[in-house]
């Protein structure tokens, strides 16, 4: 057996250990740990396990699976180890339509996650379509400049939406969007975004042999019978999909995208038929780390965007710096 399968082995059971774990950590009914006997002896820490924490863990391991697989299929399909979906536009299209949905078509959870997955959509379009636009530099370079113009723009909307939004009705809502967290999350929003994230999920893992092929240039693609057009469409549309749904309940979470699909490669290799499940797995149990010191470490809430950005820039700092990282002159 080789290192990529055995890190597959042996990432699977620490992620059910780290989701069991997780149910004992928080501030009720003792700070950081509930034991076993304090929830035979409180109906309430019960509820709190239950109703609480449980949904939670459970849609910050989604989240992580969608943010990690969303990463790598962009990555390989782009070609360009710095795409991770906020860069292109889809968080922050995410957060915008999100915005809009509070604003104007009164916040249902349907409804907010119907217009972030639509904006998030409308981002990753703008941001290729303007990339083949630009006359300046190669493709990478292009992709780059046009993904940091579009989420330039999707934020400064959002900014404009907090203006005008009621301070006490809806700037909380929105305020939730940009910094992201899961604090709000209950079974009902597990199973509001658990089917589209399935969906998404499902067709980008089954189609992870494909990314191997659609990685390379599309002349060489096209040369072994692949329908570049087509298939590239459909794992777009499919890591889309599940990056926007969980970005419509848990906001705006970034370098998960980013730095999973970095460190799944250093683990399973670059053959995404082990670098995307690694990815998953990966990103699950990163996201659930932070939401886990997000919800334990202080009294009050810490905003789990905040704490993915810091963990992930070091991790990003330390891969880029590695001896393993080869310099190109």
């Amino acid at each position: 057996m080789n290192g990529s399968s055995r890190s597959l082995l042996w990432l699977s059971p620490l992620l059910l250990l780290a989701v069991v774990l997780s149910l004992f950590l928080g501030r009720y009914p003792a700070p950081y740990w509930t034991s076993p006997a304090m929830l035979s002896e409180d109906p309430l820490a019960r509820q709190v396990l239950l109703n609480l924490r449980l949904p939670r863990i459970l849609t910050a391991c989604l989240l992580g699976m969608a943010l990690g697989a969303g990463g790598m299929v962009l990555q390989m399909l782009f070609r360009n180890p710095l795409v991770e979906p906020g860069f292109l536009g889809v968080s922050q299209g995410a957060a915008f339509g999100a915005a809009s949905a509070i604003l104007f078509l009164g916040g249902g959870p349907l409804v907010i996650e119907a217009a972030a997955a639509l904006c998030a959509g409308l981002g990753l379009a703008l941001s290729y379509g303007l990339a083949q636009a630009i006359r300046y530099g190669g493709w990478v370079l292009r992709l780059v400049l046009a993904g940091i113009a579009v989420s330039a723009l999707f934020s400064a909307g959002v900014g404009i939406l907090k203006t005008v939004a009621d301070p006490l009705a809806q700037l909380p809502g929105i305020l939730f969007w940009t910094m992201g967290g899961l604090w709000r999350v209950t079974w009902s929003d597990l199973c509001t975004l658990l089917p589209a994230v399935i969906v998404g999920l499902t067709v980008v893992y089954l189609m992870r042999w494909r990314l191997n092929l659609l990685a390379l240039s599309d002349e060489t693609a096209l040369s072994v019978g692949v329908a570049v057009g087509r298939e590239r469409g459909l794992l777009l549309a499919a890591a889309v999909l599940a990056v926007a749904t969980v970005v419509a309940v848990a906001g705006v979470v970034g370098w998960v995208g980013l730095i999973v699909p970095h460190i799944a490669r250093r683990l399973s290799g670059a053959d995404a038929r082990r670098a995307l499940p690694t990815a998953m797995l990966l990103g699950a149990g990163f996201t659930l780390l932070c939401d886990d010191m997000a919800r334990t470490l202080v009294a009050g809430e810490i905003p789990l965007g905040i704490l993915t950005a810091l963990f992930g820039a070091v991790l990003f700092l330390g891969l880029m710096i590695s001896r393993r990282t080869r310099l190109q002159r």
